[in-house]
């Protein structure tokens, strides 16, 4: 036994230290609960045990001991410069690969590497095999750590758990290299291993420095059945409201019950992979909710997860839900749907402090709305605070709205990614859009191509689909005489100018304010006075001033509809947007104009347009803006949805958004196999099995910098001082409270209503002009000046990061 009493933490001001045995202990147990599934093989929660025991090993170390009493962030492994005093997360790996080999012979060696992954990294992140965790462990420095803190004496429980060696034909590690039938099986399998423990460690961490955080994180919510039985009676007020309103009858809103009954029939099936494929307008929002309630009660899973393909838009969806568990109390309500963009604060382990870790985000809600770069980039990632909330997944409801926008570059390994969340982990996945890609194995050339779902992999929720489409055709598409030519935005602005209600949408941030002035100048020209009924939306604006707006631009669209009812002349609704408008918004145009993109984005326009069914047809008119769509996935994607409407007139099908056409499309745009795993993620994380040393080679690390969706380093989101008298806090307020206490988690929650994307060098540009300012390492705050932000444009910078997709 030790002769002193060993600490995990050091206590600061009134609080008491913190005994490293109750620490060990209490990491094991919180990651093998947050592990285990119903009905499911105990090996992961068991592994899970047995890294929360040991990931802390070294800090019994006499020389680490007399440290941490001296530095109270001396538990932040990286956060001080090193020395052999100073590191701790060696030693537990090194006592695994140790102990279990003993105990069980060479089966335990090979959990042992497994542990030794997410042991050794539990503060740096998963490592690379090679070049990476396997030199680090076999240095002297790695050794000496273990050897004294197996001099120190830990408690015998610590040295040697009483649990059995997790069952083997539960880990899927094969038998031979490059045996995975998907590859990077074994790798989500220690990524959600690694994720338990961070957690684990966090919050036990976090319930000893910040104890009422810890009370407040730990009260009861809602149980699934309680959030199903609130969700059917806002569905019921809901259809009163229709009926009484006498438009139950009418064709669009018996297609959304039809869609509605038959999310709620096919929820009792099995768990898998599902598709929901309904035009826009056909009400998937709610129906997929109502799918993802209703089969999580159905097989006891956890939460539901609702991925949302823009960060400009996620807030609309989150406020949708809100309003669905309204009935619970506003309060409640803001708990259970936990809304987490990508642009959440994450500072880079450079930076990390014991607070920002613990703002970190693990996904304690039942309901999340996140968006696809956060969920696909932590899927793949090796940082802490980016793999904290992974594990989360497991059990889970996975909608994945807008699926046509899984970005080719990286298809396979995010549909081998999904296809493991299913097969592996307890989720079922809802594939939900208005363009259904096609994701089905796909195989020629040598045996190139997609490896996507089997046949009997995917199960649709809405059994004819081309009877839904022809049914909630509401617009006529008018494509322009020559796919080629560009047309001047003073020629789009004045087509624009003649409607009296119309929606523009663009496919670059620049191009909205370009097109936003060119409209206001003539139309200031030709009224002689301000503009009215004039709008812009893209994400320079923060999503709290786009919400506003929104909500305007609604108000405006139902005063119009009840003016023309009245046989009044209308105010004119004209808007200038980004196609952050394409998901999650329902306005209702009877005129939308696009400038040409892929074909799915222009569907998603077009369910912008008479989207009630209030007119025989809608206009949607396509035209070819001045600069054409930039390098990557927009560009490609803009050539696909020309060539496979050069046939247009040649063919028996004239519909230029037909079902038949959006495959052939999709075909097209996957068509290049090597297009689609760019980074060889795939590769990476694909298991190599070393006889000699029982290695389980992966490149964790290689794999994260490799996977990114948006170019993290050429972007930084900066906290804007936008107020209005409907904001529901006073950002100023917020931003003190930051700079006093640094990033709480639920104030970066809040603060991400204020957030707003840019480019790294117009960053460094603001910040040396004084507008722009760091008050905590990683996160940027407006200054005093109200010059940096447009009350009509957001934010007054010259570039938009992100513009191929999904910064918009």
């Amino acid at each position: 036994m030790p002769s002193f009493r060993a600490l995990a933490h050091k206590g600061t001001g009134d609080c008491g230290d913190h005994d490293l045995v109750e620490h060990l202990h209490a990491v094991g147990s919180l990651a093998f609960d947050s592990l285990l599934l119903s009905g499911e093989d105990r090996s992961l929660a068991t592994c899970g045990r047995l890294a929360g025991v040991w990931h802390d090993l070294g800090k019994y170390r006499v020389g680490f001991q007399r440290y941490i009493r001296l530095v109270a962030e001396a538990h932040i492994e990286g956060r001080l410069p090193q020395g052999s005093d100073k590191t701790h997360s060696a030693a537990g790996a090194l006592h695994a690969a140790q102990w279990l080999q003993q105990q069980f012979g060479p089966r335990g060696l090979l959990v042992a590497r497994l542990l030794q992954y997410v042991i050794a990294g539990h503060h740096a992140g998963l490592a690379d095999w090679y070049d990476g965790l396997q030199g680090r462990l076999s240095a002297p420095d790695a050794r000496r750590e273990w050897q004294e803190a197996l001099a120190a004496q830990p408690q015998p429980e610590i040295l040697a758990p009483a649990c059995g060696l997790p069952d083997l034909a539960a880990i899927p590690i094969p038998l031979r290299s490059g045996t995975e039938d998907i590859p990077g099986r074994l790798a989500l399998w220690t990524r959600m291993l690694f994720s338990a423990l961070v957690d684990a460690d966090f919050l036990d961490t976090e319930a000893f420095f910040s104890p009422d955080h810890t009370r407040a994180r730990q009260a009861p919510m809602p149980p699934m059945a309680t959030l199903l039985a609130t969700f059917d009676a806002y569905m019921a007020r809901k259809a009163a409201a229709v009926a009484a309103a006498g438009r139950a009858d009418a064709a669009v809103n018996q297609r959304r019950a039809e869609v509605l009954a038959a999310c709620r029939h096919k929820a009792g099936g099995a768990q898998g992979t599902y598709t929901l494929t309904v035009p826009t307008g056909g009400g998937k929002t709610l129906a997929s909710l109502a799918f993802a309630l209703t089969h999580a009660q159905r097989h006891g899973l956890r939460r539901v997860v609702m991925v949302i393909p823009y960060t400009s838009i996620i807030e609309q969806t989150a406020e949708v839900y809100r309003d669905v568990f309204a009935a619970l109390g506003p309060d409640m309500a803001e708990r259970v749907v936990l809304e987490h963009h990508s642009n959440a604060v994450e500072p880079d382990e450079a930076s990390e402090t014991p607070r920002s870790r613990l703002a970190s985000e693990n996904w304690d809600a039942p309901v999340i709305v996140t968006t696809s770069v956060q969920l696909f980039e932590s899927l793949f990632a090796s940082r802490t605070s980016r793999c904290r909330k992974l594990h989360r997944l497991r059990g889970s409801v996975i909608v994945i709205d807008e699926a046509q926008l899984l970005p080719v570059p990286y298809l396979q390994p995010i549909v081998d990614v999904l296809r493991l969340l299913v097969r592996d982990h307890g989720a079922t996945v809802v594939l939900c859009t208005a363009t259904q890609p096609t994701l089905t194995e796909q195989r020629h050339f040598g045996g190139r191509g997609l490896r996507g779902y089997g046949p009997q992999e995917v199960t649709a929720i809405i059994d004819d689909e081309p009877a839904l489409y022809a049914a909630l055709q509401r617009v006529r598409v008018h494509l322009p005489a020559d796919l080629q030519q560009p047309q001047p935005w003073e020629v789009t602005a004045q087509a624009v100018a003649q409607q009296e209600a119309a929606l523009a949408i663009v496919g670059r941030r620049a191009d909205a304010r370009t097109l936003y002035d060119t409209l206001r100048q003539q139309l200031q020209e030709d009224d002689g006075c301000a503009t009215p009924g004039l709008w812009h939306l893209s994400a320079l604006m923060c999503p709290q001033h786009r919400s506003e707006v929104i909500a305007d631009i609604k108000s405006a669209l139902a005063a119009r509809r009840q003016a023309l009812a009245q046989g009044l002349q209308p105010q004119p609704v004209r808007v200038v947007a980004t196609n952050l408008v394409e998901a999650g918004v329902d306005f209702d145009f009877p005129v939308v104009f696009r400038a040409v993109t892929g074909l799915d984005s222009v569907a998603q326009a077009a369910g912008r347009c008479n989207r009630e069914g209030l007119l025989a047809f809608g206009d949607v008119h396509v035209f070819v803006p001045p600069k054409a769509p930039p390098p990557g996935l927009l560009r490609q994607a803009a050539q696909a949805c020309t060539q496979v409407w050069d046939d247009l007139a040649a063919t028996d099908d004239p519909d230029p958004l037909s079902v038949a056409r959006v495959r052939r499309y999709f075909q097209r745009l996957y068509a290049d196999a090597h297009s689609l795993d760019q980074q060889g993620i795939c590769e990476l994380l694909r298991l190599q099995v070393s006889r000699e040393d029982k290695a389980l080679a992966m490149q964790f690390r290689s794999a994260a910098e490799r996977f990114r969706m948006i170019d993290n380093d050429d972007a930084a989101t900066v906290i804007v001082r936008y107020h209005s008298d409907r904001c529901r806090e006073d950002v100023n307020a917020l931003i003190g409270l930051l700079e006093r206490d640094g990033p709480e988690r639920w104030l970066m929650r809040k603060l991400q209503r204020y957030g707003v994307t840019i480019y790294q060098h117009d960053l460094r540009r603001l910040i040396a002009q004084g507008d722009v300012r760091e008050p905590v390492p990683g996160v940027y705050v407006q200054a005093e000046s109200d010059v940096f932000y447009d009350r009509v444009l957001g934010v007054r910078v010259d570039g938009a990061p992100g513009d191929p997709v999904y910064v918009v």
